[in-house]
Parts: structure tokens; C-alpha cells; sequence
């Protein structure tokens, strides 16, 4: 039987293979739909069924592989985390949930461990959104909160994303089928890359999130009118970049001016037919908000919806402005904190509690279940970014303290019936 450090160095080994599958060599960009999201869902499925996990390939493309309680009627444990990336990711960041949650199940497996519940290990497949601008519609379609408008998303080529699912001879008329019924759910569990720098500055290898910002994220259209440089005067254009421009610096002013926990972010433009000699006549650009209250959430964004509204008339520029999709603010399960407490400390380190304003598929389970997150330390907190590093030694603690975790769960005792607010 394996000990820690050698799980911690197959589960290093094979995050270190995952990371061959990319759309480019800056860094991991691995976006939905992709030849190297494919192959790499296919790997992942593939070690899913050598750890002895019924093993399937749902309709939105999660990769989900379930070890089943001998009771039938059984709730659901879930533990998950996804293999999709933003652009130019490090290459651990969602991986490390999927392949360290494989090495948990196929250890419990070889134990010959009798549990409770049933675990279901589920590797989502579009968490970033970095292709079609909406994240999270893997973990959606698993907490029953897919909505049809998603299939009508679409990518920078013009791609939608029910024409790309059809592509990939996924039937969308049963995505909602594959949805987990909130009652037959007893949890949420993901390990995680750390974003903050937090755990890197403090030496510490593990931590607990506390809660999760909610997020409204918006596509907005600036239409003005394309017109000859040249021969247009000033005072007589509708440029629909300036009125973006103005908008964007108006946002950071908001932003940076409000003293609560507030985070606003214009992270996406683009200028349509662009050129040295030609006024812009249209630009699209995507709002994201977050912030941990959510009447503060909704504030910003009718503050901000009305100071484009005003900036725009004032330039005669017509705007569209959607909202893509919207998560509340998330606190993480007492009870689950307490048990992933009690298992750090029964390791010998200290307990470490956070909040995030990272971006989780664990907010859009929290809608549905209890969730609980373990942090594992990353490099000076560089999630997402090509130098992201992780050691193994780190890895190994995180093994140790999820497998007390989820033998503690065992126990009838701890057992959570209900969601705990």
C-alpha cells in the first residue's frame, strides 16, 4: 500500500501529464470543446475507471465517476473540481481537485472501506467560461440550475454553444437530466489551489475557505456609428470606443471608491472592425462584479447600470446590456469547517481560515448543498498563472488531512442532513 509521499507523487505525475493537453504552449489553455479539453477529459475518465469508479460522460461534458454504497437509497457525497482553464493557466489550478480526489477514492476503494453515502468524484467542464463568457455551466447543469438561454451563448468565431455540445455528439435535451436532486445531496467537497498568497506567506501548507464572493457578470454592446477618421470632425462623432473607455474608468472609480468589500473588473474588450483611420462604431466588453454582501452586489450593479445608461446618452451612443449569469455570496458549512478543522489539526498544523473572491463551482453547489473547501499552498499565491507551483510535500498534507476528513464523515453522527445556512 502506498504511503502520502508516494500518492502525492503519482497524483504530481499526472498533473504534470494533463498539462500536455493545451490549445497553445503559453502556459495551459484548455477552453471547452477543444481537441486538447477532449483528450484531456478522456484521460482523466480513463484513470476515473482504473481506480475502480462507475465511470460515464455526462451531456455538458463533466467527467463523473461514482464509488456506490452498498445502501441504494443512499445520499450523495460529491467531490469535484474542473478541467477546463482560463487562458494561459498554471497547471494546477482545477486539476489538483480532480486527480487528488481520484487518489482519495481509489485509496477507499483499496481499503475496501463500507460507507454510508455514496461519493461521486466529478470533473466539470466549463468552470472558467473562458470560450463562451459564462462560467460554471458544468457545476449548473449538476445543481439543476441550467437555463436553455446558455445554449445561445456564443464564442468570439460565433460559435453557439448548444451547435458545439451537438459537435461533440452530446444530447442536449437531456442536459437537465443529468442534474443531481438537491435532497439525495449530503455535500460539497473541493481541494483547491490557493489564490491569495496567503498560506505561501504564513509557511503554512493548508487552509480553509470561509466564505465565497457572489458575482453578477454582464456583456455589454457600445454602438455608435463607424465613420472616416479623416473627414469626420469631433463634434460630430458617435464613437462607441471613448464611450466604453469612459465607462470602464468610471467602473474603477466606483470600484476603488467604495469602502466595503467591493470588486469590479472590465476584464474583456473588443473593438469590432478596427482600424488606424476609422471611428469605432461598435465595441463589446464584459462587467464582472463581486463582493460579499449581497445587497452591496446589487447595488453596484444598478449604480453602475445607471452610469452607463447617462454616459451613453451623453455621447449619443445606444447600448445592450446583459446579464450573463449571477452567483450570491456563499458561506461554507459549519459543520463540515468543524470536521476539515478537527483533521488539520489531528496533522499538526495550525487552522487557517479564509475568504475568497476567487471564482468556484463550489458557489453554484452552495445554492444546493453544504460545501467545504480545502486550500493547498501555491507559490506566492500565483493560481492561474503559468509559474503557478505546487509541492508535493504540500500535496501529501492535503491527502492526509481529506482522508480523515471523509472517514469522519462516515460516522453516523457527523452525518449533515439538512443544509445548514
Amino acid at each position: 500500500m502506498k504511503n502520502y509521499s508516494e500518492r502525492a507523487l503519482l497524483v504530481n505525475e499526472r498533473i504534470n501529464e494533463l498539462s500536455a493537453y493545451t490549445d497553445d504552449e503559453q502556459g495551459i489553455t484548455r477552453v471547452f470543446g477543444t481537441a486538447s479539453f477532449i483528450e484531456c477529459g478522456h484521460k482523466i475518465a480513463s484513470w476515473m475507471r482504473e481506480a475502480g469508479l462507475e465511470t460515464r460522460i455526462d451531456n455538458i461534458g463533466n467527467i463523473r465517476g461514482k464509488l456506490k454504497s452498498k445502501n441504494p437509497e443512499a445520499k450523495t457525497f460529491v467531490i469535484g473540481s474542473h478541467f477546463d482553464t482560463a487562458i494561459h493557466s498554471g497547471k494546477y489550478e482545477g486539476v489538483l481537485g480532480i486527480v487528488t480526489g481520484i487518489d482519495l477514492l481509489e485509496n477507499l476503494i483499496s481499503k475496501n472501506i463500507s460507507f454510508p453515502f455514496h461519493i461521486e468524484l466529478i470533473a466539470f467542464s466549463n468552470s472558467e467560461g473562458s470560450r463562451f463568457n459564462c462560467p460554471y455551466l458544468g457545476s449548473r447543469v449538476i445543481a439543476g440550475l441550467f437555463k436553455n438561454k446558455y445554449l445561445n451563448l456564443k464564442d468570439n468565431q460565433g460559435n453557439t454553444f448548444s451547435s458545439v455540445l451537438k459537435s461533440l455528439n452530446y444530447d442536449i435535451e437531456k442536459i437537465k437530466e443529468d442534474a443531481i436532486n438537491a435532497e439525495n445531496l449530503l455535500g460539497y467537497y473541493e481541494i483547491q489551489v490557493e489564490k491569495e498568497s496567503l498560506l505561501h506567506e504564513q509557511k503554512i501548507p493548508v487552509g480553509i475557505i470561509n466564505s465565497m464572493l457572489g458575482e453578477k457578470r454582464i456583456d455589454i454592446d457600445f454602438i455608435g456609428k463607424s465613420r472616416a477618421a479623416g473627414t469626420t470632425p469631433m463634434n460630430e462623432r458617435n464613437d462607441a470606443l471613448c464611450a466604453a473607455a469612459k465607462f470602464i474608468l468610471s467602473v474603477e472609480k466606483y470600484a476603488t471608491g467604495e469602502k466595503r468589500k467591493l470588486r469590479a473588473t472590465v476584464g474583456k474588450i473588443n473593438v469590432a472592425d478596427s482600424a488606424a483611420n476609422l471611428v469605432p462604431g461598435f465595441v463589446n466588453c464584459t462587467l464582472e462584479i463581486r463582493s460579499d454582501e449581497e445587497e452591496l452586489l446589487s447595488d453596484a450593479y444598478e449604480f453602475i447600470y445607471s452610469t452607463c445608461e447617462k454616459n451613453c446618452d451623453k455621447r449619443n451612443i445606444y447600448f445592450e446590456w446583459k446579464l450573463i449569469e449571477e452567483t450570491d455570496p456563499v458561506i461554507c458549512n459549519k459543520k463540515f469547517k468543524k470536521l476539515l478543522s478537527n483533521s488539520i489539526l489531528q496533522n499538526n498544523f495550525p487552522v487557517v481560515s479564509v475568504e475568497t473572491g476567487a471564482d468556484e463551482d463550489a458557489a453554484v453547489m452552495g445554492k444546493i448543498t453544504p460545501v467545504s473547501i480545502l486550500l493547498v499552498r501555491s507559490f506566492k499565491g500565483n493560481s492561474r498563472y503559468p509559474e503557478e507551483n505546487v509541492e508535493v510535500n504540500d500535496i501529501a498534507t492535503a491527502l492526509k488531512i481529506s482522508d480523515h476528513f471523509i472517514t469522519q464523515l462516515a460516522s453516523p453522527e457527523k452525518l449533515l442532513k439538512k443544509k445548514e445556512k
